[in-house]
């Protein structure tokens, strides 16, 4: 369930089409600031990067480290993406027109920071990650030299 601070910033930045700096600055230290996070808020925060063209680059900063820190460290099990949790991440990223870069990104740094991961979330984000790559790396060998 998401709050109604949260609700009024998606009108307002869907209103406008747009995130900016301030927005992104608001949603940190005014609407996010003392929320634990849940899977409904990085839902919702995942869909306005799909919604909403004209983002602030500081938008897809505080998106990458909300997911990867919440998926990683602050749900149960730390440090592990089991099969639920890959299962959601998956979805979560995939949903619409399919992943954007920033949800690519996220689901490659996601499995980069994790202790272990299911081979669900591996997948997807080394399938997504190789077609980013240059002409001789592949993302598989890109997070075992990390």
């Amino acid at each position: 369930m998401i709050g109604h601070e949260l609700r009024e910033f998606v009108d307002r930045v869907m209103d406008k089409h747009a995130i900016d700096d301030e927005d992104v600055r608001v949603l940190q230290r005014e609407i996010l600031h003392e929320v634990v996070l849940t899977r409904d808020i990085i839902d919702v925060l995942v869909a306005l990067d799909r919604a909403v063209a004209d983002k602030s680059p500081l938008f897809a900063d505080v998106l990458l480290a909300f997911c990867v820190d919440f998926s990683v460290w602050e749900s149960r099990p730390t440090g592990k993406i089991d099969r639920d949790k890959a299962h959601w991440l998956v979805t979560t990223l995939s949903a619409g027109q399919g992943p954007t870069p920033l949800a690519q990104k996220i689901a490659f740094e996601v499995v980069r920071e994790a202790e272990i991961c299911d081979e669900a979330l591996v997948s997807f984000a080394l399938r997504k990650a190789d077609a980013r790559l240059p002409l001789g790396f592949t993302a598989q060998r890109v997070l075992l030299a990390s």
